[in-house]
């Protein structure tokens, strides 16, 4: 297990270079925010304009969603402790989601204040000075959001995508604004309330999927395609294993994961090799993959039986020619007893998976009644 602990310690290693980057990255967007509200407050006081002072109030706002990226990345590195064995990883979520709940407030309080303004409409008052600030606030927006997201995505930091997706909005309402403003002063028709609505409804939308999307990996969600072909090409790739199957993989944060698979052997294995090839497989698996192997199941199979070979094939087929059957694995007919086992998987889209598996016995029944069947009921924990 020494090769495992040094794995260990240089993905440990990693985790605290990947903690330092989100860091960094959001000190850069307090640095923005403040200096922009600063800016702002200044020349909105100078000029004795309240819309420019509010809107440096919003960048500090901003600059408190980055200190919360900061707080929650702090707070998720932490050491798993006798409470919490599978570490804090997932507190960035917790911070994701508090930033999407500012982003969806915000695009709320914008849209009630649009729709005052069209309901009871005021002539704006546009500067050049104003103007000046909106384009320089764009101009760092639309850097400042590009570069938090594009951080954010290299190391899998939702707190840092939703930071960089709310400075990508905040540019496209001074866009917006500015737009409005330059065709009041060539036209003199304001369209500012109108755009605002529009604008806040997408900034609400935007609030409403990031909530969703972080929601759903905290619940917990299946590992994806490429994730999991991977992870089985891996395992498949020692000698004597001949399947593997039920992967089962547990998010604990961003590049945090714990995960169990059951792979099937030839069953004139000594116990011993089991062992020594599970242990294999768990330091392989972390080392390519950065994922713990909590458990390793163990299908037995008898396949250099010719009879075997034929009733496994028969079943398969007669199993697989339902719709809702994905998969049929695990397949070991134990002479001694006459017990026949093997795993159905069964798509969650099935209208009565009981119903099916009913139907599943009693067909295997009538093709071979000889046998007694233990039939297990297996769901769609990764993606085939």
């Amino acid at each position: 297990m020494a090769t495992l602990d040094k794995l260990k310690t240089s993905h440990k290693n990693e985790h605290q270079s990947r903690e330092a980057v989100i860091i960094r990255t959001s000190i850069v967007g307090i640095l923005a925010n403040v200096f922009l509200a600063a800016f702002k407050a200044i020349i909105g006081l100078i000029s004795n304009s309240i819309a420019v002072v509010l809107d440096a109030v919003n960048n500090l706002s901003d600059a408190v969603s980055s200190v919360i990226t900061i707080v929650g990345t702090k707070l998720a590195g932490r050491e798993p402790d006798r409470k919490h064995p599978f570490g804090h990883g997932r507190i960035e979520y917790i911070t994701a989601i508090i930033i999407s709940v500012i982003i969806l407030y915000a695009g709320i309080t914008s849209l009630i204040e649009s729709v005052k303004k069209i309901i009871h409409p005021e002539e704006p008052d546009y500067s050049y000075i104003a103007l000046i600030i909106i384009a320089v606030a764009v101009v760092v927006k639309i850097i400042l959001g590009r570069y938090m997201k594009t951080v954010g995505r290299r190391v899998n930091s939702d707190s840092l995508v939703n930071s960089g997706e709310d400075a990508t909005l905040d540019s496209v309402i001074s866009a917006s604004t500015l737009v409005a403003a330059l065709i009041f002063m060539f036209s003199g028709l304001s369209l500012e309330a109108y755009l605002g609505a529009v604008i806040s409804l997408v900034i609400i939308k935007s609030g409403i999927d990031m909530l969703r999307e972080t929601l759903s990996r905290l619940l917990g969600e299946k590992a994806d395609a490429e994730l999991s072909g991977k992870i089985k090409k891996t395992v498949m790739e020692f000698p004597n294993v001949m399947g593997a199957y039920d992967l089962i993989v547990h998010n604990y944060g961003p590049d945090t994961f714990q995960a169990s698979i059951h792979i099937e052997v030839p069953d004139d294995l000594s116990v011993s090799q089991v062992d020594d090839l599970c242990r294999n497989i768990t330091n392989e698996v972390y080392k390519q993959h950065n994922i713990i192997l909590t458990a390793v199941g163990i299908y037995s199979s008898n396949r250099n039986d010719e009879k075997v070979n034929q009733i496994e094939k028969e079943l398969k087929e007669r199993f697989l020619s339902h719709e809702y059957v994905n998969q049929v694995h695990g397949f070991y007919l134990d002479k001694e007893t006459g017990i026949i086992r093997l795993d159905a998987v069964i798509s969650f889209d099935a209208p009565d998976r009981s119903e099916l598996m009913a139907t599943l016995y009693k067909e295997a029944k009538e093709l071979y009644p000889e046998y007694d069947y233990y039939i297990i009921q297996d769901l769609e924990f990764s993606e085939e």
